[in-house]
């Protein structure tokens, strides 16, 4: 007998998790509470209201750094398995752009063979720098997320500006709050850019930093994450 995924749940899981690892017991006490009882099954408008307050005293309570490796730590990630052959040619070469290739020649095969795009729909796509590579720029790499893939055709045919921010993120709390008018801190999209920091760090087998430039949430028209590769270089220039 398989349980139904309750994303909620498996959410404040992580959340709780990253709190116990950087932040604490009183800290996590003080976030979570009023978290345990929501599940996909609770009203959206409630799950908003209470994660309006959790990032609320996440922010009072620690540092901005320590709130972005927090929210990281909560995103949903690319499994580590499809990024092996990519990890293994890096090791070999040291060569960033062949990997970022090698991420854009899997990422148009997901489009083509899982996603079923027309040629059309993938040059549309890729024209706009969507996807899991991203474009380089030196020693940073600028991500933009592709619209959840669950709505991105109607995402391309919508031509209403407020729906296609609702069709366009990947996460239920999110899309939640703009179809109600609502909004959350600016700080949970860590929460999405995690994802990126996960892939380049499998890759490179070294941290990276990364930062949101725009996001729906943040009335942005897409997400676009700055993926820092050599961190350490880059505060020592600050």
């Amino acid at each position: 007998m398989t349980t139904e995924f309750d994303f909620e749940r498996y959410w404040q899981g992580k959340f709780k998790r990253a709190l116990d690892e950087n932040a604490g017991e009183d800290v996590r006490a003080a976030v979570l509470q009023g978290g345990n009882a929501l599940s996909d099954q609770s009203p959206r408008a409630e799950v908003i209201a209470w994660s309006r307050r959790a990032m609320q005293h996440l922010e009072a309570r620690v540092d901005e750094d320590a709130c972005r490796t927090i929210m990281t730590a909560c995103a949903c990630q690319y499994p580590s398995d499809g990024l092996q052959e990519i990890k293994a040619a890096y090791a070999s070469s040291q060569n960033v752009d062949e990997a970022l290739a090698m991420l854009q020649a899997k990422f148009e095969i997901f489009l083509r063979h899982e996603l079923y795009l027309d040629e059309g729909e993938i040059a549309t796509i890729t024209a706009r720098g969507w996807g899991l590579a991203g474009v380089r720029r030196g020693d940073t790499i600028l991500a933009t997320k592709i619209p959840k893939s669950g709505y991105l055709k109607e995402y391309l045919n919508e031509s209403d500006p407020d729906k296609k921010r609702q069709l366009y993120c990947h996460c239920p709390r999110v899309r939640a709050a703009l179809s109600l008018n609502e909004t959350l801190p600016s700080a949970y999209c860590y929460c999405g850019a995690g994802f990126y920091q996960g892939i380049w760090q499998e890759i490179l087998q070294r941290p990276v930093e990364v930062e949101v430039l725009e996001s729906v949430l943040m009335g942005g028209d897409v997400c676009t994450i700055a993926i820092h590769l050599n961190p350490l270089e880059n505060h020592d220039q600050e």
